[in-house]
């Protein structure tokens, strides 16, 4: 099982050098992919919880493909902003740049304000996802220039049309920061889907958050990654047993001034590193 950070790329600490700092400290602590984020216009809606400056995906991606040897990933690009044609491109170019280190997540997106702000239906965005998802596939399959090799697809979202849709359209499955038993729940009911479908089921790749403390949390309280260390890497266990071929790490807790104070973050994924391998896992 591959383990990846969702590092922040976005917020007042945002900057070209911290974001090739963060870039340092992940690949260097051994962890295998390194992703970030979507947001094109940062509408109030968006800016309360990830203000400017908002790095865009592709373009980072892309510049810290140079100076990483590690995966690299989008967790996740939200799929109605941009044509199809477009994120088919600079997908295939990000993965041929980098070696073929690059996994394309996807979701549905949840701003009104920034579907608004760039002329797009709020109510037709997983239309719009399943839309760009195929077409996507299509100009891998059938243009030269923008073949990709086996880049996969993470798919987003926990709804019954987002599991559906990673069964029919994904690679993965990619849910975001829920509790492990919901994740067991919504796996049965993805295999379920699958059988219906009479479609293999999807490989599961979660991203979880990471908040280390120092006393327990209730079991009953948290989500997947919260708690003491022990408490985490018995979450890295469980979600390896469910099947997770990937697990994506999110040291962001929600308060935009983390940014500007990475070294929390950083402490705590050496933690997380440092004792997974004393497990006898390696990163």
């Amino acid at each position: 099982m591959e383990i990846g950070v969702n590092v922040p790329n976005f917020g007042p600490g945002a900057d070209p050098a911290r974001l090739r700092d963060w870039a340092g400290i992940v690949e260097g602590l051994g962890y295998d992919r390194l992703l970030v984020s979507d947001h094109v216009a940062i509408t109030p809606d968006v800016a309360a919880q990830y203000p400017a400056p908002f790095y865009e995906p592709f373009t980072t991606l892309s510049w810290l493909a140079g100076v990483t040897t590690i995966g690299l990933g989008t967790t996740v690009l939200i799929a109605p902003y941009r044509h199809p044609l477009l994120v088919a491109r600079m997908a295939a170019n990000l993965n041929a740049l980098s070696g073929g280190r690059f996994v394309l997540g996807l979701g549905v997106g949840w701003a009104r304000q920034e579907f608004e702000a760039l002329g797009v239906d709020f109510n037709r965005r997983g239309k719009l996802t399943d839309e760009l998802i195929i077409a996507v596939r299509e100009a891998w399959a059938n243009e030269a220039d923008y073949r990709s090799g086996d880049l996969p697809i993470w798919v987003g979202g926990g709804s019954e049309a987002g599991l559906r849709r990673a069964v029919l359209l994904g690679d993965a499955w990619h849910p975001l920061r829920q509790r492990v038993d919901w994740m067991r729940g919504k796996l049965d009911r993805l295999k379920a889907i699958a059988d219906e479908e009479g479609r293999p089921v999807p490989g599961f790749a979660p991203r979880i958050l990471l908040r280390l403390t120092a006393a327990p949390l209730p079991e009953d309280e948290r989500v997947a990654g919260e708690g003491t260390i022990d408490q985490v890497v018995a979450d890295l266990e469980e979600l390896r047993l469910l099947g997770a071929t990937s697990v994506v790490l999110d040291p962001f807790a929600g308060d935009p001034a983390e940014t500007e104070r990475p070294e929390y973050a950083w402490k705590d994924l050496a933690t997380v590193a440092a004792s997974w391998k004393y497990r006898g896992d390696s990163l």
